[in-house]
């Protein structure tokens, strides 16, 4: 059967596993309310930018073991484990949100669950997918994360707008969606690729693989890639309000709301451009457009802001599935420990944040953008490592 991007993938099989992906991005909530909750708490910079550290640190923790695990019992054990890990999170707010400690407890487990469905989700995308395809559908799963990722600004806007109502009425939401999705994904079936002769994966078997120098690249890539992204993406409404004086409440959810929509139609359209163009290229174009859009912020013009965080989401789109498709086709055999590295690596978005808050603290919001375009410069190197690469 031909779904709507045009490879040939059961449409029984691949609606669970979007539905997954479009939960995964449910745990990027900790951008668009990163302003709110500074606003909210009255945090510092460095006190706010904690809130995307318990977003992201479970990533780190979990995602070796959860490959390991994957590898010996398959992805759908693990992609329901997290669902049902997100899910516990979710439902603790619907009891009241009484202080900041409860609220990063709440996104301590919402990262834990995004962080096991992103190992299993990632490589059972290939699972799914035909010959030579895996890059292009997975920036489609990943463009379904990105309407996840989207809502969490979208939904609070129209809520305050249309009901009076603040930005915790994301929590009742997700949980309902979440559960349907666990629901759904009980009754999915998937051959999973299984090469004869390979041995279980194990903690030894997973790290000897970052001997490999460009397996060590790759997986480093990953981790300055989400801590750009997420500073990036927590970083617009401080930066709109202390550069331009805008409103943070609003913008909080339209700034941020405004580079993840751009995201978001990034990865739709990088599932068209990958029809023709070699995943490689498609990676170095996007980074290049991603450094000029975050350099475009230090001109210092509103109008130009708002275009360079437009084009700057446009080009922070294809990254991670690109490098991650990239990767697990190289070594196809060992997908599982792959993916468990390179989804540790996300921790990136809890630690390179926190940099960036640090800067922002003791210079400014504006320089503190630098450490997002010195990640980029780094993976602006990896991709001509990778073009030349055969």
């Amino acid at each position: 059967m031909v779904d709507s991007i045009g490879s040939k993938v059961s449409t029984a099989k691949a609606i669970p596993i979007f539905m997954a992906f479009l939960c995964m991005g449910f745990a990027d909530v900790v951008s668009p309310i990163t302003g709110i909750v500074k606003e909210e708490f009255v945090l510092s910079n460095f006190e706010a930018f904690l809130i995307p550290m318990m977003g992201f640190i479970m990533f780190g923790i979990l995602s070796i073991p959860m490959g390991i695990f994957q590898d010996r019992n398959g992805k759908k054990p693990v992609l329901l484990m997290g669902l049902i890990i997100a899910l516990s999170g979710l439902i603790i707010p619907l009891f009241g949100m009484s202080s900041f400690g409860l609220l990063l407890f709440t996104l301590f487990l919402l990262g834990a669950g995004a962080a096991i469905l992103q190992v299993a989700g990632n490589p059972i995308m290939r699972d799914i997918s035909a010959p030579g395809k895996y890059s292009r559908n997975l920036s489609f799963g990943q463009f379904i994360k990105a309407i996840g990722t989207l809502s969490g600004s979208l939904i609070p806007l129209a809520a305050a707008r249309w009901w009076g109502l603040d930005w915790k009425i994301l929590f009742p939401i997700y949980s309902a969606i979440v559960l349907l999705t666990i629901v759904i994904v009980s009754f999915l079936k998937v051959k999973e690729n299984k090469y004869e002769g390979e041995k279980a994966a194990t903690f030894r078997s997973c790290f000897s693989l970052l001997r490999n120098k460009y397996v060590l690249m790759m997986v480093l890539t990953i981790f300055v890639y989400v801590g750009a992204e997420v500073s990036v993406g927590s970083g617009i409404p401080i930066y709109l309000k202390d550069v331009f004086g805008l409103d943070i409440a609003s913008l909080a959810v339209a700034g941020t709301g405004f580079f993840f929509l751009a995201i978001l139609i990034g990865r739709f359209l990088g599932t068209l451009i990958l029809n023709w163009m070699p995943a490689k290229k498609f990676l170095l174009l996007t980074v290049i457009i991603s450094i000029i859009s975050i350099l475009g912020l230090f001109i210092q013009n509103q109008t130009i802001a708002i275009i360079c965080i437009f084009t700057g989401g446009l080009g922070f789109a294809n990254i991670f599935p690109l490098v991650f498709s990239i990767t697990v086709d190289s070594m196809p055999k060992r997908a599982n420990e792959l993916s468990g590295l390179m989804i540790t690596a996300i921790i990136g978005g809890a630690l390179i944040p926190l940099l960036m808050g640090i800067v922002a603290d003791n210079i400014s919001i504006l320089f503190g953008f630098a450490v997002p375009v010195i990640c980029m410069l780094f993976i602006l190197v990896v991709s001509f490592i990778s073009l030349a690469k055969k």
